[in-house]
């Protein structure tokens, strides 16, 4: 079943729901209509998020919206999963406006009380996009939040000691599939991602699993594997496929104010 009509619902910044101690089932039923809607590629995806921005919608915006619900996603893993809540949350960043959204639940996680270690995976020093360079710079000095720069293989390996703690890892490093090989420090986060796993630690993906191709679900190599995906605005064609099911685990569909008139026709 498909929805097509605009769906009435708050936002996540708007929406108190979103501050409830509830489980992956009931997150996923609160936003229920969204994910029967019609599902998107990845590439119909960019074009509203596009048109949302020439429409009005500051990308900002967006991302706030986008962050709030990852934040929301992954209070509610850790509570299906019974991890212990003091334990911390592992935030992988990567350079872009994935990474961005990462950045953004990391403030609210901490704003909710929970210990969180980000990591910019990227060879820069900074996010490469404005909006992503803005909420990078908006940790800094922030209680409980530990931001950290892994710009190489060794310094991923080094976010790996005491991986078995953690309550949670996050992976926002890629939005998108990518054709062929990963390149570090991404190809090195993955592993770090699957060591986690191995440890019996969740791990919640941000639109994607790195690098599950949304349009497509074609995994790159390697492919990162989540116990649930937060996906944003309409489902998308990728995690609907045989292979994309598997490795993004339970998939929840979050709005983020991006109009219906934005969609393509």
């Amino acid at each position: 079943m498909t929805v097509e009509a605009t769906v009435p619902e708050m936002l996540p910044t708007e929406d108190p729901f979103l501050a409830t101690d509830a489980d992956l089932e009931t997150l996923a039923k609160h936003w229920l209509a969204r994910g029967r809607m019609r599902p998107m590629t990845g590439e119909e995806m960019r074009g509203a998020d596009a048109r949302a921005q020439r429409m009005g919608m500051p990308g900002e915006r967006l991302m706030e919206e986008a962050g709030v619900a990852v934040a929301a996603a992954a209070r509610a893993l850790i509570v299906t999963a019974d991890r212990p809540v003091t334990g911390v949350v592992l935030m992988l960043c990567g350079p872009g406006n994935n990474g961005g959204d990462g950045l953004v639940a990391a403030r609210h996680l901490s704003a909710a009380g929970f210990r969180v270690a980000v990591a910019l995976v990227s060879a820069d020093e900074r996010p490469a996009t404005r909006d992503a360079a803005g909420n990078w710079d908006r940790l800094e000095g922030l209680d409980g939040i530990e931001r950290m720069h892994a710009g190489g293989p060794r310094a991923v390996a080094m976010l790996g000691n005491g991986i078995d703690r953690a309550s949670l890892v996050v992976d926002a490093l890629l939005g998108t599939g990518v054709r062929g090989s990963l390149w570090e420090p991404i190809r090195s986060a993955v592993d770090l991602i699957e060591q986690a796993r191995r440890s019996g630690v969740p791990v919640l993906a941000v639109d994607t699993p790195t690098a599950l191709d949304l349009t497509s679900g074609v995994p790159s190599d390697p492919c990162a594997h989540a116990e649930a995906t937060i996906t944003f605005h309409r489902p998308k064609v990728g995690l609907l496929t045989p292979g994309g099911r598997v490795l993004a685990g339970r998939v929840l569909v979050a709005p983020i104010g991006i109009p219906s008139q934005a969609d393509p026709t």
